[in-house]
């Protein structure tokens, strides 16, 4: 069997020669490059089109802008972030844009070749404490929109997320049209949405 194509791209020297290393002593991988930058991994992209193309978050041509580059470029190579930010914002622009993984620059090479192979299956692959992180905050985030809704903000929000028009909310609860439209205001401030198509998504997905 082939052996996967690895292209590593990070800035500190020491740190990529120490992930090449530790790839290289598996001899089911080959690193075919190592670049620096946002440029680099472009190039890396279009002349080797390597199976993996790990980058870091935080170097010089940024790592998350270069994903979306680097998947038009070669669309078969796919992106994994090694990378010391533990910025939620990070990981979710990093998925974004097409990364199927990230992981922390503290996991070992056990851990690193685990990932690699959890990518090529077709799964994406998130550190433990990244998604703990995502699971924090997104369980705040939903008591939350609950918390800040009033209990008939959360009846009509329940029957939007089933469909029901402005007016046959008016009917099932006995209210008129206008003090429905009156609730669907607050309601989309406290969720922060813009329209009642995101607020029943919104809803719905606190359920997910």
């Amino acid at each position: 069997m082939a052996s996967t194509r690895i292209g590593v791209i990070d800035d500190h020297p020491l740190f990529r020669e120490g992930v090449v290393r530790s790839l290289s002593e598996n001899k089911d991988f080959i690193v075919v490059g190592e670049g620096a930058s946002g440029e680099d991994a472009c190039r890396i992209a279009r002349d080797l089109n390597p199976d993996i193309l790990l980058l870091d978050v935080s170097m010089p041509g940024n790592g998350l802008s270069a994903i979306a580059n680097v998947r038009h470029i070669s669309p078969s190579t796919k992106v994994i972030m090694l990378t010391a930010s533990e910025e939620v914002e990070s990981l979710v622009a990093a998925l974004r844009q097409g990364a199927l993984g990230y992981v922390l620059k503290g996991v070992g090479a056990r851990g690193l070749i685990d990932a690699i192979a959890t990518v090529l299956r077709g799964s994406r692959c998130v550190s433990p404490s990244m998604s703990a992180k995502i699971m924090e905050r997104t369980l705040h985030h939903d008591r939350s929109a609950e918390t800040l809704l009033t209990p008939r903000e959360i009846e009509i929000v329940d029957l939007v997320s089933l469909g029901l028009s402005n007016k046959r909310i008016g009917l099932k609860l006995d209210l008129q049209e206008k003090t429905v439209k009156h609730h669907m205001t607050q309601i989309l401030t406290k969720l922060g949405v813009t329209n009642r198509t995101e607020a029943a998504m919104r809803w719905r997905d606190r359920l997910a």
